[in-house]
């Protein structure tokens, strides 16, 4: 899929359409789109449709025409959930768009013990909102139809819940003292959720660990190098979409 893509709120059945706000006056004076060119509707969550635009008007309003019957993108067979621990500065925002970029399924803030960034009251919305934003954008950027959903902050225990339902649970660590088995080789679910957590820059404390370790997830380890926590999960993200197929 290589149109443009633009989010709408509810996909449009056609034959033709209005493109108009924040999406219309990005496409006509941000893409600058001509008559004939092709575009994708979507509204994020897997149903999308194709069309041509018809002509521009003004500065935000792009008709289209000749929309094709609205599809369903289906959820994948194996779905992949990274919890990531809130990196310093604009990185939770860079692991948010490459772990997009990747093709990731879902991504769950954690308030790590060891997390200098600390989401609380206006400023923990703010950044819920800078994340769920990027994700959005990265997800246009990718060409995706179903966006990763972006979860409220959990704390540990939250993420042992989500950890001791899925059907894969696993912690990055990089502690070579510390037994763990290789992401490369660890035998996967054909289908149902994995779940994967990628600690901060200080690492994923021993508490933390025997927490996740009774919820049923094993320590595993990318390779001999070690990753900032900003990479780590888009690297790991890669390796399950390759293994479970969706990478070809």
């Amino acid at each position: 899929m290589t149109a443009p893509v633009f989010v709408v709120e509810e996909v449009p059945a056609g034959p033709e359409f209005v493109l108009d706000g924040p999406e219309g006056r990005h496409a006509v004076s941000v893409k600058r789109l001509n008559p004939g060119e092709d575009v994708v509707l979507t509204d994020g969550r897997g149903h999308w449709t194709e069309g041509v635009v018809k002509a521009a008007e003004g500065k935000d309003r792009l008709v289209l025409t000749d929309l094709h019957t609205v599809q369903e993108e289906p959820e994948p067979a194996v779905r992949i959930t990274v919890v990531q621990a809130l990196p310093k500065g604009d990185r939770g925002e860079l692991a948010v768009e490459t772990m997009t970029e990747t093709g990731v399924d879902a991504i769950v803030p954690w308030q790590a013990s060891r997390c200098i960034t600390q989401w609380r009251g206006d400023r923990g919305a703010k950044s819920l909102a800078k994340w769920r934003a990027t994700a959005r954008e990265a997800g246009k950027q990718s060409r995706r139809v179903r966006f990763p959903e972006v979860a409220e902050a959990m704390s540990t225990k939250q993420v042992a819940a989500l950890l001791a339902g899925a059907d894969l649970a696993m912690v990055l660590h990089e502690d070579r003292d510390t037994p763990s088995g290789a992401l490369a080789t660890a035998e996967l679910p054909a289908g149902g959720s994995i779940v994967l957590v990628v600690g901060p820059e200080g690492g994923v404390s021993p508490e933390e660990l025997a927490v996740f370790a009774e919820a049923g997830a094993r320590p595993h380890r990318l390779g001999s190098s070690v990753l900032r926590t900003s990479t780590a999960g888009t690297a790991a993200t890669a390796v399950l979409l390759a293994r479970t197929g969706r990478w070809s």
